[in-house]
């Protein structure tokens, strides 16, 4: 597995980085494991809370750089690479901040005499993380791991070595100890090695579906708890009286942010019949006046995708889509340009038979799905493999609550995306994994929840 540096605007490389060896694995798992049999994961809080609060600082005060390193690697466009470097620092805050109240011991009522829950850490944990929020994704599992006590060892994607180096160095100058957080170059069979390692307690996962059952079976084989956010075919449900102007505008962005390279990303658009024409027609209006370009320009809509293996995928998806029977209203082709450009694109008349109703299809196409009332969007947007977000819009709120207590997902959103915020629960059901990252959810997934008792 080769960690270079190519900037997918233009496909050229910037650098190449070696990858660690078995010798670096043992000599990281031996740190972490010092580490957490040490007083600072063992000891006050406060030492490692002081960590994350000069880590947010730093990362603030270094926005601009490190959006731009984000961007040339991965291609967000520099707005959204600027939005993903401030909500990594307000997690770091939000945990140094809050992670006393979280962790602190939980009393239960009991006869059996004076009983509470104490939260201490678990040990090593092993975290893979993917390459399309380059920093945010690395942020989620450091910063409750860190406040907690647990070690990370993490094996970032392969396309932005940059950006995992550039953190780490981020962890270690706020503070952190040799240990708290190490990143590795390194294979899939090492990070098997790891997490079968005694010396390791958990391993978490954000990644494919693919990526995600191999580390799970590996996790269960060796009795370790594991944590996955995968895939997701969300749905954005317009119901016939919702603000169709603002339902358009939002699910514009909701496609084709990070060039709809996102877990929960809308990806199907489930209109009601009474206003799936004008929707549609508004729609394919704003995705034809979408600016393609440079990530760095400022005035730029839509970048490239990660990769040219990114591309090739997503041209077959497509492709395959259309094959199957469904019809091609907008795009569906790469740009003639250099780098790894594809048109957004918008798909409709797709059938449960078409590989493309069950795939998730992870570049700026909208798949288009027509219902006659609110019972068959329920159960359109049930009918999926994967169960991570979702967004309803409709005036009224009550029939809205109503649909999303209905739809079978992580999360859902009324009259807006999928969002993230550091104190609301991040994660999903189905096959888009299980356990929770951020807010006080996230903390609890990696600590010992030990119950004492003095017997009356």
């Amino acid at each position: 597995m080769a960690y270079q540096t190519v900037n997918p605007a233009n496909n050229k490389l910037i650098k190449e980085y070696p990858s660690h060896t078995d010798a670096d694995v043992e000599a990281a798992l031996s740190t972490a494991d010092a580490l957490y049999h040490s007083d600072w994961s063992k000891g006050s809080m406060d030492k490692r809370l002081a960590v994350l609060h000069k880590l947010a600082d730093l990362i603030d005060s270094r926005t601009e750089e490190l959006a731009k390193i984000a961007s040339e690697e991965m291609g967000k466009l520099i707005a959204q690479s600027r939005g993903e470097v401030k909500l990594c620092a307000q997690i770091a805050r939000y945990y140094a901040d809050n992670a006393k109240q979280f962790l602190a011991p939980v009393k239960y009522p009991s006869e059996m005499g004076e009983a509470w829950v104490e939260h201490h850490p678990i040990g090593v944990v092993m975290a893979v993380e993917p390459w399309n929020f380059p920093y945010y994704q690395l942020m989620r599992v450091l910063a409750p791991n860190l406040a907690a006590g647990n070690p990370v060892i993490a094996k970032h994607a392969s396309i932005v070595p940059h950006c995992a180096e550039t953190f780490a160095h981020l962890v270690r100058e706020a503070g952190a100890p040799d240990g708290a957080w190490t990143n590795l170059f390194i294979s899939s069979d090492q990070v098997a090695t790891i997490i079968a390692d005694d010396r390791v307690q958990g391993a978490a996962l954000t990644g494919s579906e693919k990526a995600g059952s191999i580390v799970a079976a590996q996790a269960a084989k060796h009795i370790k708890k594991s944590t996955l956010e995968l895939g997701g075919n969300d749905v954005f449900v317009v119901l016939d009286d919702a603000d169709l102007e603002k339902a358009v505008k939002i699910g514009v962005n909701a496609r084709l942010a990070n060039a709809g390279q996102v877990c929960t990303a809308a990806k199907r658009f489930i209109l009601h019949e009474k206003v799936a024409e004008q929707f549609l027609e508004k729609y394919t209006e704003a995705f034809r006046n979408i600016r393609i370009g440079d990530p760095l320009d400022e005035s730029t809509r839509l970048g490239p995708l990660s990769s040219k293996d990114a591309l090739e995928t997503l041209t077959k998806q497509v492709d395959e889509a259309v094959k199957n029977g469904a019809t091609l209203h907008y795009g569906g082709k790469p740009v003639q340009r250099e780098g790894s450009f594809f048109e957004p694109t918008i798909l409709t008349n797709i059938t449960r038979d078409n590989p493309a109703y069950f795939e998730e299809f992870f570049g700026p196409v909208a798949q288009i799905y027509v219902v006659k009332n609110d019972d068959e969007a329920v159960k359109l947007a049930n009918d999926s493999h994967y169960g991570l977000g979702g967004a309803v819009f409709s005036k009224d709120i009550d029939r809205a609550k109503k649909m999303a207590s209905k739809i079978e997902t992580g999360m859902v959103w009324i009259n807006w995306l999928t969002d993230t915020a550091a104190e609301l629960p991040f994660g999903g059901v189905k096959r888009s994994g299980y356990g929770r990252e951020l807010s006080d959810l996230g903390i609890k997934e990696f600590v010992n929840q030990k119950l004492v008792v003095i017997r009356r």
